[in-house]
């Protein structure tokens, strides 16, 4: 006897009997229930794979996103203070000094891979290329690291902005690689509407671009829309403590809650941190 799954009902199977004098029968199969004859079924390729269950899925996130809450609960402490709270109750949660000691030990395991690939990149500065070099100095350095390209028009306000944001961004991450190219030189009659662009390779392909600065912030982006596209594409990652809203909530915990207490205080201490018009 042959069967045979129709999709368009996946309650209903066809059962047809190999001698030619025996009629074809119809009986009903759920697919989603895990039994012996849907497994015999299965295998044969009749009925589909029994997908996989959702509490699963579901309860590996929950599992994930308690993790990242517990990490975020120590994310602004310095090892000194986590070494306090250690000290402190010695004889306290087990469970919690172990998640600390393993907290502590999975960061300083993350800073010093930060600190080898700073090593073997540390570039530190925004880098003019000319088209020659572009293959060799974007294409095929991101192999190595990420690349940020800006495509540049030195007229443009949007550019030179960008122009000042690489070169913050530059000092702070030297592991990624900021280069900085004139558009119509990169590629022939690039029309000076799309600049500035903003491209970021990886492995020798781009992962990622912005024709002008309209999706992240225009005139009014900040170096906090550039960080944030770093931590997108994983330059950067998002517990790195040199991010400036990571250093500003250090900075408010340390000087109290009056630090900033609104956009417009932020805005006006990073105009004063760098002004991005000079």
């Amino acid at each position: 006897m042959r069967a045979t799954f129709s999709p368009s009902d996946q309650r209903l199977s066809t059962f047809t009997s190999p001698h030619p004098h025996t009629s074809t029968m119809q009986v009903e199969v759920d697919p989603t229930e895990d039994t012996e004859w849907n497994d015999i079924l299965r295998s044969h390729g009749i009925i589909p794979e029994r997908p996989p269950s959702p509490s699963v899925a579901i309860e590996e996130a929950l599992g994930r996103a308690l993790e990242s809450a517990e990490q975020h609960r120590y994310s602004d402490k310095s090892d000194s203070e986590l070494d306090d709270l250690l000290a402190d109750d010695p004889e306290g949660d087990e469970a919690e000094s172990e998640f600390i000691a393993s907290y502590r030990a999975k960061r300083l395991a993350e800073l010093q891979s930060l600190q080898a690939r700073v090593a073997a990149s540390n570039f530190g500065a925004v880098l003019p290329v000319a088209k020659p070099e572009y293959q060799a100095e974007v294409t095929d350095a991101s192999n190595k690291c990420f690349v940020f390209v800006h495509l540049s028009l030195p007229t443009n306000t949007q550019s030179k902005l960008l122009a000042a944001l690489f070169d913050r961004a530059a000092k702070t991450f030297p592991e990624v690689k900021f280069v900085d190219i004139q558009g119509a030189r990169a590629i022939e009659n690039y029309p000076d509407r799309n600049c500035p662009t903003l491209l970021v390779y990886k492995d020798g392909d781009v992962k990622k671009q912005y024709v002008t600065l309209a999706l992240v912030g225009g005139n009014s982006m900040r170096i906090d829309d550039l960080e944030r596209i770093l931590v997108d594409v994983g330059a950067v990652k998002e517990s790195d403590r040199r991010l400036s809203d990571i250093k500003r909530a250090r900075d408010k915990k340390l000087q109290g809650d009056a630090y900033y207490d609104s956009d417009d205080e932020r805005n006006n201490a990073d105009d004063e941190d760098d002004d991005l018009d000079d």
